[in-house]
């Protein structure tokens, strides 16, 4: 059984009287992306700030281990296997960006021959090299949060704890970034994110958590979270209303729109239950102008789950109407 790299059990958090976490548990495999998920005040940022020991838990907070150390018993070790990149950028605008890099060197209490090697290496690495000799402060966004994470790298931590780091990013930077997290993954790092973008969580998420109301109200996979809402379905349309009005007889558990002549079957948006929709049409004889296909996505589980609790999800353009002899559909687009 893999390792967890993270295994929180009963967190707890509050202020006074207002509760943050209430019973939080968490368990996060080693090498593997997990997201937390929740509108804003939920908590998120308050448990990354605790487990990656900047903030103490509630007394009453059950075992916590990041990285094999109990969070309460040895933070120092904690501290020296992980890696935080928090929702401001931690980049000094007065220095270069190559001096970044070497004070969190010092700071590692790395040599400077050391220093400047891993400085060398990051900088390459996160196409940095040709600006490392310029003020941090003229870095693009995208260039300051590279240089933020590669900051964080030059420990070497095996965990890194990545708190919002595409907000505020134009999509070529946000692509740009996901692909760093993915090859950092890929390097046997493990990497907990928290998120306000639903397609960001849907791309890189082994596993994803929904904190509401200082609880989890549900974690899993993306397609195991997205089972747990209903709503999937199959539209058809048609321009010949005697073929919409054929196709209605046909399949007489659809929902019809009859001013624009289409219909709406439940369907799982399984290959199976599309094939069987696609040869009960061919069976009578009917041909749609327009399929599409629509399975439950992150936004409709979190508005689930959240009460439809405002966060932002990335823009995408809408899918394209498919001819219905082409069974292997795309989900529609996220919103």
């Amino acid at each position: 059984m893999t390792d967890l790299a993270i295994a929180a059990n009963g967190l707890r958090k509050s202020y006074g009287d207002k509760v943050v976490l209430d019973g939080v548990d968490l368990a996060v495999p080693e090498g593997t992306i997990f997201s937390l998920l929740g509108p804003n005040g939920a908590g998120k940022t308050t448990a990354v700030k605790i487990l990656s020991t900047l903030i103490s838990p509630d007394s009453a907070s059950g075992r916590l281990r990041v990285g094999g150390h109990d969070l309460a018993t040895d933070p120092q070790a904690v501290r020296a296997g992980i890696g935080v990149t928090g929702q401001f950028s931690a980049v000094d605008g007065l220095i270069t960006g190559e001096e970044n890099m070497l004070l969190m060197a010092d700071l590692h209490h790395l040599s400077k021959r050391e220093g400047r090697q891993v400085t060398a290496e990051l900088l390459e690495r996160f196409d940095l090299t040709e600006a490392a000799k310029k003020p941090a402060s003229t870095y693009s966004g995208g260039m300051k949060r590279r240089l933020d994470i590669a900051m964080t790298l030059v420990g070497n931590p095996r965990i890194i704890f990545l708190d919002e780091p595409t907000t505020g990013l134009d999509p070529r930077s946000r692509h740009n970034m996901w692909r760093i997290i993915r090859e950092l993954v890929t390097g046997g790092v493990t990497v907990f994110l928290t998120t306000q973008y639903l397609e960001e969580a849907d791309e890189l998420a082994d596993r994803i958590a929904v904190l509401n109301d200082g609880k989890i109200a549900a974690q899993g996979t993306a397609e195991e979270l997205k089972r747990i809402v209903p709503g999937g379905h199959v539209r058809l349309r048609f321009t010949d209303p005697a073929a919409y009005q054929s196709a209605a007889s046909a399949l007489r558990e659809a929902a019809r729109d009859d001013e624009s002549l289409a219909l709406q079957i439940p369907s799982d948006g399984s290959q199976r239950e599309l094939r069987s929709i696609l040869d009960r049409l061919d069976s009578a004889g009917i041909e749609a102008d327009e399929l599409t296909v629509h399975t439950p996505d992150l936004d409709d589980v979190f508005f689930a789950l959240t009460g439809g609790a405002d966060i932002p999800s990335q823009p995408s353009q809408p899918s394209q109407p498919s001819r219905p002899n082409q069974p292997n559909q795309p989900k529609e687009a996220v919103r």
